[in-house]
């Protein structure tokens, strides 16, 4: 079978869930092979990770280029890499930076590119979720090597008993992808909850919490949840707009959402809608949500939230 190229990319120091998922992905259709492009000397650690994955092997290109000159070194490495394995696809996780190598690395390698896919089958046909979610469209690349990116936690990452063998190469990096210098960065304030766009549990607030989040995140820390947000929640100020929901913010797909005093307007649908099970909170029993939602429960997210904690905290013990 071909390989199947994952790029393992290790913003924020962990790699394995996502990889993990690209990697079930990546089996229907050849070998997964992750692709891990790293400071020198952290391969071994981060390779480590892929423990347990469908990964079957691991190639690392140590650079301290990578942290220097950012995207362009990323893009210029693995282009090199795709072009010496002949990959029978490249899958990417479908985050803003993840979709910039991948736009990137396609017209590199003169290659059609697929965004945002929910699934993919073992010709690497794709399923996504399109125009604000209004409809579920088949796509396939017709030209060079298929590169798409998938939605994070779009499937359960198999689990096995694969210890994947680091192998480490060589590679230049030219200096056409040396011609920007990153010379600051700042990382994002992260705080204990899971990364929104990887989280198996969004719970999300939205304008019936009058600005009040306290009962929204406290049901996500119950449940070891992320929080996410309305766009009415964002504008108004009373939650970051890191943490929008929606067309113009950030699309989940959890196992499980929790949309709390949100109406479900197109715009938010969009970015949640292919979420496994859906849960709402709302007192308007008209709200669009409902007709989206798996379980629907009308009535104040005020009085609802403290009862569902104690019913779920009450199962625990």
């Amino acid at each position: 079978m071909s390989d199947v190229i994952l790029l393992a990319d290790h913003d924020g120091g962990k790699v394995a869930k996502t990889v993990a998922e690209l990697a079930t992905f990546a089996k229907r259709g050849g070998t997964p092979v992750a692709v891990i492009l790293c400071a020198n000397g952290a391969a071994d650690a981060l390779g480590a990770q892929l423990a347990g994955t469908d990964v079957e092997k691991v190639v690392a290109v140590e650079s301290d280029d990578f942290a220097q000159f950012g995207i362009p070194a990323m893009v210029d490495v693995l282009a090199q890499l795709v072009d010496s394995h002949k990959p029978a696809a490249v899958l990417v996780a479908s985050s803003a930076r993840g979709k910039e190598i991948a736009g990137r690395l396609a017209v590199r390698a003169g290659s059609g590119i697929i965004t945002d896919a929910v699934d993919v089958a073992a010709d690497f046909a794709t399923t996504q979720s399109v125009f604000g979610g209004s409809f579920t469209v088949s796509s396939k690349v017709t030209h060079g090597i298929p590169v798409i990116t998938i939605r994070p936690s779009a499937i359960e990452g198999a689990s096995t008993s694969n210890t994947p063998v680091v192998e480490k190469v060589n590679l230049t990096i030219s200096d056409k992808a040396k011609l920007v210098k990153i010379t600051n960065v700042q990382p994002a304030v992260k705080g204990g909850r899971p990364e929104l766009t990887e989280a198996k549990i969004v719970v999300s607030g939205g304008r019936g919490t009058n600005g009040d989040f306290t009962q929204v995140e406290a049901m996500a820390d119950l449940l070891g949840a992320a929080v996410g947000a309305s766009r009415a929640a964002t504008d108004a100020g009373w939650y970051p707009h890191t943490h929008q929901v929606g067309q113009t913010g950030k699309t989940v797909s959890p196992q499980l959402y929790v949309a709390c005093g949100i109406s479900g307007a197109i715009q938010h649908r969009a970015g949640m809608q292919t979420s496994k099970t859906i849960v709402a909170i709302n007192k308007d029993p008209e709200a669009p949500i409902f007709d989206l939602a798996d379980f629907g429960v009308v009535g104040d997210l005020f009085a609802v939230l403290p009862q569902a904690r104690e019913a779920i905290q009450a199962k625990r013990s």
